[in-house]
């Protein structure tokens, strides 16, 4: 199949949620939100204090850098999962459009390593259809929740592409991690061997998510969620903003 180009990505900053979008996802019993840190001050300190806790606890609160992204200007939208009580299980935040390869973590990650050159060109590659890149993930340990809000934050970027009109999808993780998100049509790749990152306890993979093709890949329930969810997440940032773009029409 041949795939067209989109129209180039906006500038990170040029983005703006009039409101933040939210809905109840059954299967996490939560209130799933997106939103942006100028939109939602108070909702990103707690996702933000939440991921603090929850890198610290693993040992690699390091890679989060907190004081870096604190102001949100790297962070185009974030996801949060809140409860009936008001607290974040889960959240995930978005880098992006990237404007090059330098933009991207990923080759701080791979920085001298053997996959360096080939995290830079996939990345390249990929820039005229647009890409975002998925960072500072984290989930509550409760083993009632933490399958469901892994599925749920699996299927974030898929809110976010349409949103932006990008094509591409990518993010970094410990090769346990990005097995469980391979349920949204995430594909490993295989061209870039794993880094030590942040150190030799572990090895960091890079994942692609490709809005064009994430259904052959997909689990069937979680591809059914995703078709749904970027239905109703165009559809509620549309009504929002008063008006409806056409680059937002095209859904997959």
């Amino acid at each position: 199949m041949t795939t067209a180009y989109l129209p180039a990505p906006p500038s990170p900053h040029a983005f703006r949620l009039p409101e933040n979008i939210r809905w109840w996802d059954v299967n996490t019993e939560c209130i799933l939100v997106i939103s942006q840190p100028s939109v939602d001050p108070d909702l990103w300190q707690l996702y933000l204090d939440g991921a603090q806790r929850s890198y610290r606890k693993h040992g690699v609160e390091s890679v989060l850098d907190i004081d870096a992204i604190r102001n949100g200007q790297d962070t185009v939208l974030f996801w949060a999962a809140l409860d009936g009580a008001g607290q974040v299980l889960a959240g995930v935040r978005a880098k992006g459009p990237l404007r090059s390869a330098e933009d991207s973590h990923a080759v701080v990650e791979w920085a001298g390593q053997p996959g360096e050159a080939a995290v830079r060109r996939q990345i390249s590659d990929r820039l005229p259809f647009g890409v975002l890149e998925m960072k500072s993930a984290w989930i509550t340990d409760d083993p009632r929740r933490n399958r469901g809000l892994t599925q749920a934050i699996a299927r974030s970027g898929f809110h976010a592409m349409p949103l932006l009109g990008v094509q591409f999808c990518l993010a970094t993780g410990a090769t346990q991690v990005l097995e469980r998100w391979q349920s949204s049509g995430g594909v490993l790749a295989s061209a870039v061997p794993a880094t030590p990152y942040p150190d030799e306890r572990y090895q960091t993979r890079m994942m692609w998510w490709d809005r064009h093709s994430f259904a052959r890949h997909g689990e069937p329930q979680q591809v059914a969620s995703i078709l749904r969810e970027m239905r109703e997440v165009t559809h509620c940032s549309q009504r929002a903003a008063g008006s409806a773009p056409a680059t937002h029409q095209a859904l997959v």
